[in-house]
């Protein structure tokens, strides 16, 4: 669009500015267009009347509006003034100032103020977000308190004193769900006083209004448990279901006139539990260690199953007989302490000294025994736990630390060679045919398959199968050599029974030979009995 225009602009007839109705696109297009025209609207004299009119209104604090009435003779005018633009009003003055500026004017302005078409947007709502922590555990619904007020109505039924402690097993599985055996701590629990028996009314305090119905069971055993004000469990607050374990188990009634052994085999228990379950190794049994465990399914086997040998999980008689008897025989001495000497005698003279030496250096793990020198029974528990199921992970912690010299959390190749010198030593004093380290290392490192070859991490055992048979290799002869031959009568028995662990074949092979052997004794003191009074009778 050209515009070509001789002649004086202010001479310009006003009417003569209407000009057709010109496109917005042709405008945008165009922008030249747009500032000519505004540029000839702005030389009338009108214009320069009113735009003054303005700004003597805007310095006096008066409306800005060009449309209406003015007290100045130009904003008379104003009204007549004819436009460049049909159907378009005045273009405002540039804002000077916040408040004058139409997108805070549209903000603070109410849609009907500005009379749009537009419908109001309410806000939603505040949704309240419920409760979801509770600093004593989460309140039982209605409905579930209910059912439980109604079962123990039916059982504190015509007691109207109290449950005696002999009374109190049924409400232990009944309405708690927990082993039988916990039975007495629960009571105690209750029974601060020591009053000797629990009314209805302190049983509804305590399960129901202290929120222990709602708990998950790892977290009720913990809280009964536990000692107060304190955050963990310790070896001594499983003594108490351990002793009730021994009294009412039928599978171990057999020990109730042998009180030491009653006593052994619930440190024996303790002590594997924590083996296992306290795998910060602190002596601090933590709710999440708990959780994490097998703990509390095996306590609930124990309960249901009578046969306490096949409750192969922390409990077994037969396990805590096989570990007493193997200490009891390195132990020549019987003060309950074995030292260097008596440990390498284990297994047939199995390991090394050079691992027995770390073992008794305390570096996988610091004794309990107080003795110079000396390991005491939970130290030995420890070992042979470690030393017969080398799959699992405490047992490879165990000997990580070990065979990790510097203990920089990796095992380089000098070290392996240090620990494997004196298996070659003895493979040759046997007549036996060494291996040489180099193949040994070339096997190791396809039986782990590092992800250095030039170090192993503990990672890297905890992912392969066999890291069990490489600490054979470094320390344990027998194991190694039996490792070599694959007895095929071993592997069988793995593929028939794939849930048993190392462990519980080893206890297993020993508590036969060990029994064979008692038998055998009281055999032969037997015939020399009779052989005895054979030879008395004709007197």
């Amino acid at each position: 669009m050209d515009l070509d225009f001789n002649g004086d602009v202010a001479s310009l007839d006003a009417e003569l500015l209407q000009l057709p109705e010109v496109s917005p696109l042709a405008i945008k297009d165009n922008p030249f267009v747009a500032e000519k025209l505004f540029d000839q609207w702005l030389s009338l004299p009108e214009t320069s009347s009113l735009v003054k009119s303005l700004l003597n209104n805007a310095k006096g604090g008066g409306s800005l509006n060009a449309s209406g009435t003015s007290s100045s003779a130009g904003a008379a005018a104003s009204n007549t003034l004819p436009s460049m633009f049909p159907a378009v009003s005045t273009p405002p003055l540039s804002p000077r100032s916040s408040s004058g500026s139409p997108r805070i004017m549209k903000q603070r302005a109410g849609p009907s103020a500005l009379g749009s078409s537009l419908k109001t947007v309410n806000e939603p709502a505040k949704e309240l977000i419920p409760q979801f922590y509770f600093l004593n555990g989460r309140p039982p619904p209605n409905d579930l308190e209910d059912r439980c007020v109604l079962r123990i109505n039916q059982f504190f039924y015509g007691h109207v004193d109290g449950l005696q402690i002999n009374e109190f097993k049924p409400v232990t599985k009944e309405i708690c769900k927990l082993p039988s055996f916990f039975s007495t701590a629960i009571f105690r629990k209750i029974d601060v006083d020591g009053t000797g028996t629990v009314t209805r009314d302190a049983f509804v305090d305590y399960w129901i209004k202290g929120n222990m119905l709602t708990k998950d069971t790892a977290t009720q055993i913990y809280t009964i448990l536990k000692q107060p004000d304190v955050k963990y469990l310790a070896q001594d607050d499983f003594k108490p279901v351990l002793r009730e374990l021994l009294t009412t188990h039928p599978g171990l009634e057999f020990l109730q006139s042998t009180p030491e052994f009653q006593e052994r085999y619930a440190e024996t228990v303790i002590y594997r539990i924590f083996y296992y379950v306290n795998r910060s190794g602190n002596g601090h049994l933590t709710l999440r260690e708990l959780k994490r465990s097998n703990l509390i399914a095996a306590m609930q086997h124990a309960d249901e199953e009578e046969d306490i040998n096949k409750v192969l999980r922390y409990f077994s008689y037969e396990h805590f007989y096989v570990i007493y008897c193997k200490f009891w025989e390195l132990d020549t001495d019987h003060d309950f302490l074995i030292d260097k000497e008596n440990l390498i005698r284990y297994g047939n003279h199995a390991l090394t000294y050079r691992i027995v030496d770390r073992i008794f250096s305390q570096v996988p793990r610091k004794f309990t025994c107080k003795v110079e020198g000396k390991m005491g029974y939970e130290d030995f528990v420890y070992f042979i736990l470690s030393e017969e199921d080398k799959s699992s992970e405490p047992s490879l912690e165990y000997w990580f630390k070990c065979i990790d010299l510097d203990g920089n959390g990796v095992i380089t190749r000098n070290e392996m060679q240090f620990f494997y010198e004196e298996q070659l030593h003895r493979m040759e004093c046997m007549a036996q045919e060494p291996v040489l380290f180099e193949d040994i290392l070339c096997q190791i490192v396809d039986m782990i398959n590092p992800e250095e070859e030039s170090y192993f991490t503990l990672r890297d055992l905890k992912g392969s199968r066999l890291s069990g048979s490489v600490f054979n290799i470094l320390f344990n002869l027998n194991k190694f050599m039996a490792f070599e031959t694959r007895d095929p009568f071993l592997i069988r028995q793995e593929r028939e029974n794939p849930t048993l662990t190392e462990w519980d074949r080893f206890a297993h092979r020993e508590y036969i030979r060990l029994s064979m052997e008692e038998d055998a004794e009281d055999a032969s003191n037997g015939s020399a009995d009779v052989w005895d009074e054979s030879l008395e009778a004709p007197f």
